[in-house]
C-alpha cells in the first residue's frame, strides 16, 4: 500500500569527492615493513633448501660414477696384468706371429753394435 507521504528523490553523488586516508596508507605501509623481512627470510630458506638439495643430487650422482669409473679401472688393469703375463705372451708370438727365440749369433749386445 504505497504511503502518500514518502516522496523519493534521487541522491546526486556529483560533488562528493573521496579523500585518500593517510592514516590508512601509513598503516599498510607499516605493515608491508613488517612482512617484507618474514618474506625475505622465507625466500631464502627455500632457497638455500632447493640449493641444497641440488647439490646432494649431484655428489651422489659423482660418487655413483666415481664408483663406476673405480670399478672399469678394477677391470682393465685385470685385463692388463692377464695381457702382459710372459708366458701367454709367449705362448702368443710363437702361436699367431710365428716368432721363435733368438740364437746367440742373433743377439746383437749395445756395445759391440757401436
Amino acid at each position: 500500500m504505497p504511503s502518500a507521504y514518502v516522496v523519493r528523490r534521487q541522491v546526486v553523488n556529483a560533488y562528493l569527492v573521496r579523500e585518500r586516508d593517510r592514516r590508512r596508507l601509513r598503516e599498510l605501509v607499516y605493515v608491508l615493513l613488517a612482512v617484507l623481512p618474514l618474506v625475505a627470510g622465507l625466500v631464502v630458506y627455500t632457497w638455500l633448501q632447493l640449493e641444497t638439495l641440488r647439490v646432494r643430487y649431484r655428489i651422489e650422482a659423482l660418487e655413483r660414477r666415481a664408483h663406476r669409473l673405480e670399478q672399469i679401472e678394477r677391470q682393465l688393469r685385470l685385463e692388463s696384468a692377464y695381457l702382459a703375463e710372459p708366458k701367454r705372451l709367449a705362448e702368443r708370438a710363437g702361436g699367431e706371429l710365428g716368432l721363435v727365440q733368438p740364437s746367440v749369433a742373433q743377439v746383437v749386445f749395445l756395445e759391440e753394435w757401436r
